[in-house]
């Protein structure tokens, strides 16, 4: 059943007859899928119809122009912490292998999650601290003999082999919280930096931890020097000021990972976008650049902008969005409608260059764990809330889902026009040819819509609060 969003009769009346219709010219099928500002309705499908228009002229129009293409998509999804994969692994197998086909699946009952992001060693979202190299206050170890992936083979690698059985082509990030405490000016896993004389040596760790786990069956497609270089907050975490990022990569991470024939990507920053001068630093050093293959960003701080400043400085570099919490209440503890991250979120990082849109934790239990004590998040929902083998789905599932299940690897984001600030918008043309339109309404009230697509034209009402991807 259609969802009628929050209008009078009489503007239900008069744009009634937009609501399921594609204009004859369009000569083609239309799919829509809704969800509702109060998840009555989640991913609806629909097939607008055809018959010729006869109501009013849409309030918002939005032009498609797939002549114009701007970056290719490498992928939508979230973080698979240790304390997820922990959750994942204790469920029932079958329960569990249910699930993952629900999230990674590409079929029409998947949602065709297509990017996950992993820790090196633990996250602030794990049950305990931990690195590949751990050692005894005083002990140091530079060429690493004690280094181990064994706290891994408990969760993280097994299910993630189960995750790459269902969707093989899966892209990984991985993004180190801290160095071995060893190797840092403080000798703790919370804060402090890298010593210098320590470069080479942890350089030469994570070109290990990618070795192991492509030897596990885990290939890493990219990798960030440091997870919020700029926090020393959590529990772990490091501090890694831009020109010792610059050096370390120049020096020892670039060299190592060539001279190792290694083809991953290092992805510069990791941080929030209120410091776009931070990679810049770094891409302005031709030594340093050469071994980058990008810029991330979170959004806790800062305007999504400064993805495109970075695009415009240094346009043959990638930006990948790396991590953003969403959460189900608003500050006025009203339940979020899902509109308001897809249009902040989905659609401002696709529209400002970037090549991903990673999420944060993907499961959490329902006390918001498990995480580290002094320095792990205590309010970070997962996408997902697992309890043994019960399972509830939240607004960061639908957030991704909504471009995840229709826009794959390798689609083009391509030009979309956007008059309306609160109808956001941005447009796809697929591998296959079809195109994709995700639309999120943050007004209170209904839009009228048209979408002008070369000889394509259709015509709709998008509720209230509502979320709607189109396909043709």
């Amino acid at each position: 059943m259609l969802f009628r969003p929050n209008l009078s009769l009489a503007a239900w009346f008069l744009f009634g007859s937009l609501a399921l219709h594609a204009d004859a010219q369009s000569g083609g099928r239309v799919d829509v899928w809704r969800t509702n500002a109060d998840r009555s309705q989640l991913l609806s499908h629909q097939q607008l119809g055809r018959e010729r228009k006869t109501g009013s002229l849409a309030d918002v129009s939005i032009v498609v122009n797939d002549a114009k293409a701007m970056q290719q998509v490498e992928g939508f999804g979230f973080a698979m912490t240790g304390g997820s994969a922990q959750l994942l692994h204790h469920m029932s197998p079958s329960a569990r292998h249910a699930l993952l086909r629900e999230l990674f699946g590409t079929d029409k009952k998947g949602l065709g999650v297509s990017y996950l992001r992993l820790s090196i060693g633990a996250s602030d979202m794990n049950d305990h601290v931990y690195t590949y190299d751990d050692l005894p206050e005083g002990q140091t170890d530079p060429t690493l003999a004690h280094f181990s992936l064994k706290e891994d083979q408990a969760d993280v690698i097994p299910v993630m082999k189960e995750v790459l059985g269902i969707a093989p082509h899966l892209h990984l990030l991985a993004s180190p919280w801290t160095a071995p405490a060893w190797m840092k000016t403080n000798g703790s896993v919370k804060g402090g930096t890298l010593r210098p004389e320590y470069y080479q040596a942890y350089a030469t760790y994570l070109v290990r931890y990618l070795k192991e786990m492509q030897a596990n069956g885990i290939p890493i497609d990219a990798i960030t020097m440091q997870n919020e270089p700029l926090n020393p907050k959590n529990t772990p975490s490091l501090e890694f000021e831009a020109e010792q990022e610059q050096a370390f990569l120049r020096d020892a991470l670039g060299p190592a990972l060539h001279t190792a024939g290694l083809k991953t990507k290092v992805v510069l920053f990791d941080h929030n976008c209120n410091h776009p001068d931070y990679p810049m630093t770094i891409l302005h050093d031709p030594e340093a650049a050469q071994y980058a293959a990008g810029s991330g960003f979170h959004l806790y701080e800062g305007e999504i902008s400064a993805m495109s400043e970075v695009h415009n400085a240094f346009p043959d570099k990638g930006l990948y969005f790396t991590e953003q919490m969403v959460i189900e209440e608003m500050r006025d503890g009203k339940q979020r409608p899902v509109a308001e991250p897809v249009s902040r979120v989905v659609v401002g990082a696709m529209r400002n260059w970037s090549r991903t849109v990673l999420l944060w934790n993907l499961a959490a239990d329902e006390k918001f764990g498990p995480h580290t004590s002094d320095g792990g998040c205590p309010v970070c929902q997962g996408a997902i809330t697992v309890e043994g083998d019960r399972v509830s789905r939240n607004i960061a599932l639908y957030t991704i889902a909504h471009a995840s299940r229709f826009v794959p690897v390798g689609s083009t984001r391509i030009e979309s026009t956007e008059e309306d600030p609160t109808l956001a918008n941005v447009a796809w043309l697929r591998p296959d040819g079809r195109h994709v339109l995700l639309v999120a309404n943050t007004a209170k009230e209904a839009k009228a819509l048209k979408v002008v697509a070369g000889p394509r034209t259709f015509s709709t009402l998008v509720g209230g609060g509502e979320t709607a991807t189109f396909v043709w």
